[in-house]
């Protein structure tokens, strides 16, 4: 008992610091703190992963595939998409990959990737981790800001689409990784697409807060199927991206970036668990429940979930999801 305050005690110390918490001394701290088993066996398991073929995804997959489990990659790119396939299934690994094609920034892409993936078995793991952060404003194909298109939009209508597969799935559950960058940010109605105030940090940051805030009503929706719903973010972790869009960021704090395995590892952990034990819901970190705000600014998002909702059933096109 004590051991376990003492543990507990430790963990909220080292999250209320934020920099070693996001940093790689989390991982490193809490490994040893709650001494992490293994990723737990994933044979047989069909997990699918968007954005799969670099980063956080492509080191998640690589995770899960060394576990024993068939991912699907989907990337937007065949030629890189092919090379992370033919990588992971290079491992010496008793799991295996494969490739999809899908952009998720467009609607047509994404009811094109649902109607191929609904064609094979059903799906136990879908994890939405595609993602862009663009220094100026752009649009879908869909008229539709890319941002919001990439994180939200394009993910909603490929959870409404996969749900019949996922139904079948064995203890199935939806993945999507956030950011801590959500808890700098609450949601505007009145500017849902960034149209007044763009800059690219904050527009990913209120995408997320917007994952976050949906996944309850997913939540609310999917469990009586027996679906499971996670919200987690990596911490600061190296990966292209994150050199591609924040180059200073990236520059000044690369001694203290996670390796991107140590920035999947939850993600691979929320995917092998059995939900009997992790539960239901929950903003996750180092295989830990965290505090979905930081700041008061942000708490009336919660309050704007029923619009929020009504906007993305118009955007996705999906009709009314109940």
């Amino acid at each position: 008992m004590v051991v376990d305050t003492l543990r507990s005690v430790t963990d909220t110390a080292l999250e209320a610091l934020v920099l070693p918490s996001f940093s790689r001394i989390g991982p490193a701290v809490r490994r040893r703190l709650f001494d992490w088993a293994p990723i737990a066996d994933a044979s047989g398991r069909r997990i699918v992963i968007t954005g799969a073929n670099s980063g956080l995804g492509r080191a998640g997959a690589e995770l899960l595939v060394v576990a024993g489990a068939d991912v699907v990659v989907v990337a937007r790119n065949e030629a890189r998409g092919q090379a992370a396939v033919d990588e992971l299934n290079a491992l010496d690994a008793s799991g295996s990959a494969t490739l999809e094609i899908g952009d998720m920034s467009s609607l047509e892409s994404v009811a094109a990737l649902a109607e191929r993936l609904l064609a094979g078995p059903p799906i136990d793991v879908l994890v939405h981790n595609a993602g862009a952060l663009l220094e100026e404003r752009q649009e879908s194909v869909d008229g539709i800001e890319i941002t919001l298109a990439t994180h939200v939009v394009g993910p909603f209508a490929l959870t409404e689409a996969l749900r019949p597969s996922l139904a079948k799935g064995s203890d199935p559950r939806i993945i999507t990784m956030a950011s801590g960058g959500l808890y700098s940010q609450g949601i505007s109605l009145s500017d849902l697409q960034n149209e007044k105030d763009y800059t690219g940090t904050k527009a990913y940051a209120r995408a997320k807060r917007i994952q976050l805030v949906t996944s309850r009503r997913w939540q609310e929706i999917l469990e009586p199927q027996g679906i499971s719903i996670f919200t987690m973010h990596p911490g600061w972790a190296a990966t292209p991206g994150v050199a591609d869009a924040l180059p200073a960021f990236d520059t000044v704090m690369a001694p203290l970036l996670r390796t991107p395995e140590e920035g999947a590892d939850t993600l691979a952990w929320l995917a092998t668990e059995p939900t009997s034990e992790l539960g239901n819901g929950g903003f996750w970190l180092d295989r830990g429940r965290r505090p979905e705000h930081r700041l008061p600014k942000t708490k009336d998002a919660d309050g704007k979930l029923d619009e929020i909702w009504s906007r993305l059933e118009e955007l996705a096109k999906t009709g009314p999801i109940t």
